[in-house]
């Protein structure tokens, strides 16, 4: 009787033995189909290395962080639109799930915004717009009525509403940029109707070539009383000029600038005003919105976002996501941002 019983024994032992290891074999490959992989959002700015599409960047990456999702951004030596082309043309070769881009000239992107649209790559625009090409989001900064008219507003507190004026903005062809001189030329004509926007020239988002332009429209107009620059190259380009030339106090400067650009030209008086908005928060809204889009989520007409962005309102007729109002930036509190 024993040695049957020690057979059972052993044989018993050999199938648990088996049992346990097919358990373990489950449990290492999760017991279920592999994860899918994190959604990949490229983002494509206007040009590589300045600081405001630098604090958009740190805006996505920690989007990134809590959303679980991979950020990367490629942006452009110059704001040539072909090189632009060029970037999104091989992010499409990459079959990223998104392509977020902020158009130079939005006409020259139609065509590839349609390609990476026909191959299934979402594309959305930030910061910049391209109107009539397929994108599917628009993540605007602020209104072009808020940007513009604060622009106005901050320049006319300091020439008391009269004077000649010029604009430095950046790329001619960049729709927001655009959309603000609009909406500053009907304003001002309406609201100050003795000051006079003597010239508007275009800079290319080089800050040099924007202090040398204002230098020369200063040397130009002998009685001119404001600058603004567009863009936050030519913010502080303008307010450089005007230091240079030892007219502080006498041509006034206000401009989009990031904080912390702006800064020397805010304390010294170059600088009255910058109309901006939080650029990181920006950069978390554009990545957050990507999401939405690649998971196939409707956008509401107002979205919790983040405990800093409770309230982001969509517009679905434009297809636009609003940070906000704009934000001033003042002496008083430039040193809140750290961008």
């Amino acid at each position: 009787m024993r040695g049957p019983t020690k057979t059972f024994r052993l044989v018993a032992t050999l199938l648990l033995g088996a049992v346990l290891a097919l358990g373990g074999c489950s449990d290492q490959r999760g017991g279920g189909p592999a994860p899918s992989p994190p959604t990949r959002i490229a983002f494509v700015p206007k040009i590589a290395g300045i600081p405001y599409f630098d604090a958009m960047d740190t805006g996505g990456r920690e989007a990134a962080k809590q959303l679980g999702i991979e950020w990367s951004t490629t942006g452009p030596p110059t704001v040539d639109p072909a090189a632009q082309v060029k970037i999104v043309r091989d992010l499409i070769a990459k079959k990223v799930d998104v392509i977020v881009v902020a158009p130079n000239d939005p006409a020259a992107l139609a065509p590839v915004i349609a390609d990476a649209r026909a191959k299934g790559i979402h594309v959305l625009t930030s910061d910049t717009d391209a109107p009539g090409t397929q994108r599917e989001v628009f993540v605007n900064q602020a209104s072009a009525q808020g940007i513009g008219t604060a622009l106005v507003d901050a320049l006319m507190a300091k020439t008391g509403g009269t004077g000649q004026y010029a604009i430095v903005s950046c790329g001619p062809a960049a729709a927001n940029l655009n959309s603000w001189i609009a909406v500053q030329k009907e304003y001002a004509a309406g609201h100050y109707p003795k000051a006079q926007l003597v010239e508007t020239v275009y800079a290319g988002e080089d800050q040099d070539t924007a202090t040398n332009l204002a230098k020369g429209i200063m040397a130009g107009h002998p009685g001119l009383t404001g600058l603004i620059g567009e863009c936050t190259t030519s913010a502080p380009g303008v307010a450089e000029a005007v230091r240079d030339e030892q007219k502080i106090g006498q041509v006034f400067t206000v401009g989009v600038g990031t904080p912390q650009a702006i800064k020397p030209f805010l304390l010294d008086g170059s600088c009255s005003q910058s109309v901006l908005w939080n650029v990181e928060s920006l950069g978390y809204l554009t990545a957050w919105t990507a999401k939405q889009v690649a998971d196939g989520k409707p956008l509401q007409a107002v979205n919790k976002v983040s405990l800093e962005l409770p309230a982001v309102k969509y517009d679905a007729a434009s297809k636009t996501v609003l940070l906000g109002d704009p934000l001033l930036i003042t002496t008083d509190n430039v040193d809140q941002f750290k961008y």
